[in-house]
């Protein structure tokens, strides 16, 4: 029997209905596999040995009393064969430090995603490996230089590099009288590096969130539609998600992000495509399968344990 551990955020705060981290569980369950659920600050290191107090879990696909969990058991993390890392971001010396206790995990412990790449793997600066892909951007914490390329780009984004969901991110220009304010702000004074990239006006068809297993997309994407009161899609800021088939285009970019996420280990992977560009790739805990899945009659879980059965285990 497959024994299977998911590290996430704790289950009793998400959305059954929306969380892709308990699809993933739901799936597991329906194999067969023995699930194991764990938050990131039960994992530690002794006597050189990833560890954790692990509960056994039992999920239900309904909107409450959805799991139940077993006794806390002190558990050696050599003992499961599959490690799911799904906790959110954000991405800081904690969530780290919690790849390196994964990263002591021995060859026959699968760990998805690698921890090493999700250290290298940063979500909004990974798109610079894919420049024919990305919109026009700069990337630095130095405020000046930041202002200097804004005057050229005309109506820009702005986002930390660690953050998820919409959060702290602006529209702004160089004619923005709060220009000053959002790039201290975001950059934290100057101490913080932060991403500038092109407004893309085509936002309003949406952000689309194609899911990549194992360097494959699936067939469909959900756009997020900004709302009339924001230009964020994120479904978080009241955006709503669309199904949509991937375009050409988008297509075009998966086939190119695709081999590189299959030779990082990066196993599950979300891309975000703004009309023909490539604006993020989220490594750490991508979502919206069970949109997708309810939209289409998708089983994309089920598909990525198929590709683990066949590919790793």
């Amino acid at each position: 029997m497959t024994k299977l551990a998911v590290v996430m955020d704790p289950i009793e705060s998400i959305n059954p209905a929306k969380d892709s981290s308990f699809a993933m569980l739901l799936a597991a369950q329906k194999r067969g596999y023995e699930t194991h659920y764990i938050t990131a600050d039960q994992m530690f290191i002794a006597h050189s040995k990833a560890q954790a107090n692990v509960h056994g879990i039992a999920v239900r696909d309904q909107s409450r009393d959805w799991f139940s969990l077993a006794p806390e058991q002190l558990t050696d993390l050599n003992t499961f064969d599959v490690i799911l890392m799904r906790k959110d971001p954000p991405f800081d010396m904690e969530y780290i430090m919690d790849t390196y206790v994964l990263e002591q995990t021995d060859a026959n412990t699968h760990v998805i995603n690698n921890p090493q790449s999700l250290r290298d793997a940063n979500e909004k600066f990974f798109t610079e490996y894919f420049p024919e892909c990305t919109p026009e951007n700069i990337i630095s914490r130095n405020i000046t230089l930041l202002k200097s390329y804004i005057k050229d780009m005309g109506d820009v984004i702005v986002k930390p590099m660690d953050g998820m969901g919409g959060n702290s991110i602006f529209k702004t220009s160089a004619n923005d009288k709060n220009l000053s304010v959002i790039l201290e702000t975001v950059t934290q004074n100057g101490t913080k590096t932060t991403i500038i990239q092109k407004y893309i006006p085509e936002i309003t068809q949406g952000d689309k969130r194609i899911l990549m297993i194992n360097g494959q997309a699936v067939p469909y994407a959900l756009a997020r539609i900004p709302s009339d009161s924001d230009f964020r899609g994120n479904l978080a800021k009241g955006g709503t998600g669309k199904g949509v088939p991937l375009s050409n285009n988008d297509w075009r970019i998966a086939e190119i992000v695709g081999p590189k996420l299959k030779a990082m280990g990066i196993f599950f992977a979300g891309i975000d495509v703004i009309g023909d560009y490539l604006t993020e790739v989220n490594v750490t805990s991508p979502t919206c399968i069970r949109e997708l899945d309810k939209i289409y009659g998708l089983d994309i879980a089920g598909d990525l344990f198929d590709c683990v059965e066949k590919d790793i285990l």
